[in-house]
């Protein structure tokens, strides 16, 4: 098993339930919530960049 370098999101301040993301030299992408670690989501840098874009889009008021 790989070991992760796990970095939290600076949206979360200091709340003990925030997202965590660590990306590996393979392109793939993991997410995991602080509070249930054992559980992670894998996904692709292009895939991970689109979520992304999904939500500054939604939060700056746009809708798709």
């Amino acid at each position: 098993m790989h070991r992760h370098i796990w970095q939290k999101s600076s949206f979360s301040g200091n709340a003990n339930n925030c997202l965590c993301v660590a990306a590996t030299s393979d392109g793939r992408v993991h997410l995991r919530e602080s509070d249930d670690p054992g559980v992670i989501l894998t996904t692709g840098v292009d895939q991970f960049q689109a979520l992304l874009g999904a939500l500054r889009q939604q939060s700056a008021g746009g809708r798709r």
